[in-house]
């Protein structure tokens, strides 16, 4: 193979005088790829579930491969590329090949179809797009807006409309030259857009910068982390904790561990085989960890780091018996983890408090500040330029609604202790109003899932026959055991105000969620109160105050 490159682009310029942005060769993907290829060739960069590495020689040679693929394809610097691949060998190498030349990566949902599909390729602006093969037909259901050309990963497709390519005839050149940019590629350049999970309304696209993603995660917003580190990327590419890590641990010059998506039971035995020393676990996936039995050799794993959100069960048991530190932070795709926690933290329900280089305020309606100890909107803003996102690209209205009067609102209720930490409450369109109580949705699924025989769990409001809201839990129990909702009762009666127990509890098999393990509760809002739903006070069970009272 025998490539070539230009390596000054037409317009070169000097680096920034601000001490705030770092050098091109700590954030740009272009950059950080020759410099890891120059100072560690023979360090892995990835390691795959099937044991397959690549060391950071191999990446370069594998990214210029692709970069020059996709420029004899049409791609140049600015240009927007749908990827919609599961997490594999092509999603990085295309991922980075992208931002080796310039381009924005726009990974989009590999769940999507018809009008959700189409509406995120309307808004990418998007010409060429990278698919699977196998979810290439959808395309054919929709109306493609700009697509003009597809590469086909994993076998041909064939769309009308459409120029269709497969990977291996375009993507992997032999030879060639690669251009250089027509601009030296910046910082504050738009590296990627992903798209919000569309859970309050339609998805938006958030456009991120290098300078964005880099104060997500980089080494000033995640100091726990280093270049010493392997971090298992079990989040999709399509999601920030899927590429936004894996661009992070390129930035460290450390390396990541590839797998297709988190898997419970594999989990332990694939941070063995990989050496893996870091991860996270989102939503769900710490309460699946830990309800795994216990075994004598917990503890025996390389892993010394995990990010836990939210925090699940007792920290300090959880941290002894994996033998990890375990932090907690609160983030968004939009911001750069404005809130961060001591290791293993002790105080129950924290998210920890706000990091260096952010400013962050708990709001009313009115973007006021509310006293200590209340709850109200969370807004942030960064002393780093471009260190959040650059808006909701072709969405200028819902740009200008979050980053009204200078911060970026992030849609979240909060409430901060005198000790400046912050405590999670609900999204503000989440919460649950019940007999003139605003009930926080995360405190009761924090408190239903910490029952012995509750694996996962939901609280979503229903309709009440006369108004406001009824709590509702939908609940799968943990492999091998029943739930009984009379005993769920009981045992939450000592644990929470009378007013947050749920009126009703579902017991099914899993909660559906999207690929990121996020629980879609719009799919349990709509089912609703089902035939198989039991009725707290039906079964002549009422709450008064601190007392039970059953029916006669």
């Amino acid at each position: 193979m025998s490539i070539d490159i230009q390596t000054e682009p037409v317009e070169a310029s000097p680096e920034t005088a601000d001490p705030r942005i770092p050098p091109r060769d700590d954030v740009v993907v272009r950059n950080l790829i020759e410099r890891w290829n120059r100072e560690c060739p023979d360090k892995a960069f990835v390691v795959f579930e099937d044991g397959a590495n690549w060391t950071y020689a191999e990446l370069r040679e594998k990214v210029l491969q692709t970069a020059l693929g996709l420029q004899q394809m049409g791609v140049g610097q600015g240009d927007h590329v749908i990827v919609w691949l599961p997490n594999s060998p092509e999603n990085l190498r295309v991922f980075l090949a992208l931002n080796y030349l310039g381009a924005v990566y726009v990974g989009i949902n590999t769940s999507y179809r018809g009008n959700l599909l189409a509406h995120v390729v309307n808004i990418s602006d998007a010409r060429l797009i990278v698919a699977h093969a196998d979810l290439a037909p959808r395309l054919a259901e929709i109306d493609t807006a700009k697509l003009e050309r597809l590469i086909g990963v994993a076998g041909t497709a064939e769309i009308e409309g459409l120029d269709c390519r497969a990977y291996a005839d375009v993507l992997l050149p032999e030879k060639g030259t690669i251009a250089a940019p027509e601009r030296t590629i910046e910082p504050w350049d738009p590296h990627q857009i992903i798209f919000t999970s569309g859970t309050t309304g339609p998805s938006k696209a958030v456009l991120c910068s290098y300078l964005h993603l880099y104060s997500n995660a980089g080494p000033e917003s995640w100091p726990c982390v280093t270049g010493e580190d392997r971090y298992l990327v079990n989040l999709p590419m399509f999601h920030i904790g899927g590429s936004g890590i894996t661009y992070n641990m390129l930035v460290r010059g450390g390396s990541i561990t590839l797998v297709d998506r988190f898997d419970t039971a594999s989990f332990w035995e694939v941070i063995r085989k990989t050496e893996t020393t870091a991860t996270f676990l989102l939503g769900v996936m710490a309460q699946f960890i830990e309800k795994l039995p216990e075994t004598a050799s917990d503890a025996d794993n390389p892993l010394r780091v995990m990010f836990m959100v939210p925090l699940a069960g007792d920290i300090r048991k959880f941290a002894a018996r994996f033998g990890v530190e375990v932090y907690t932070i609160f983030n968004m795709t939009e911001v750069s983890t404005p809130i961060f926690s001591e290791p293993n933290p002790e105080i129950r329900g924290t998210c920890g408090k706000a990091r260096a280089g952010v400013e962050v305020r708990l709001v009313d309606d009115n973007d006021c500040e509310v006293p200590v100890g209340e709850i109200g909107e969370m807004m942030v803003r960064t002393d780093r330029p471009w260190a959040m996102n650059s808006g909701y690209y072709n969405n200028a209205e819902a740009t200008a609604k979050a980053w009204r009067n200078g911060w970026f609102h992030t849609g979240d209720a909060f409430r901060m202790d005198g000790e400046g930490n912050f405590y999670f409450v609900d999204r503000m369109k989440d919460a649950i109003r019940r007999r003139g109580e605003n009930i926080s949705s995360f405190e009761v699924e924090a408190e239903v899932g910490a029952h012995p025989a509750v694996r996962e769990v939901a609280a979503i409001a229903v309709p009440n026959e006369m108004s406001e809201d009824e709590v509702m839990v939908v609940c799968a129990p943990v492999e091998g055991r029943e739930i009984d909702p009379v005993d769920l009762i009981e045992f939450l009666k000592p644990r929470m105000a009378h007013f947050m127990v749920p009126r009703y509890v579902r017991v099914v098999a899993e909660l559906p969620k999207t690929p990121t393990a996020k629980v879609q509760k719009a799919e349990l809002r709509k089912e609703g109160v089902t035939d198989d739903t039991w009725d707290r006070e039906a079964a002549g069970i009422r709450l008064k105050g601190d007392r039970l009272a059953r029916a006669c």
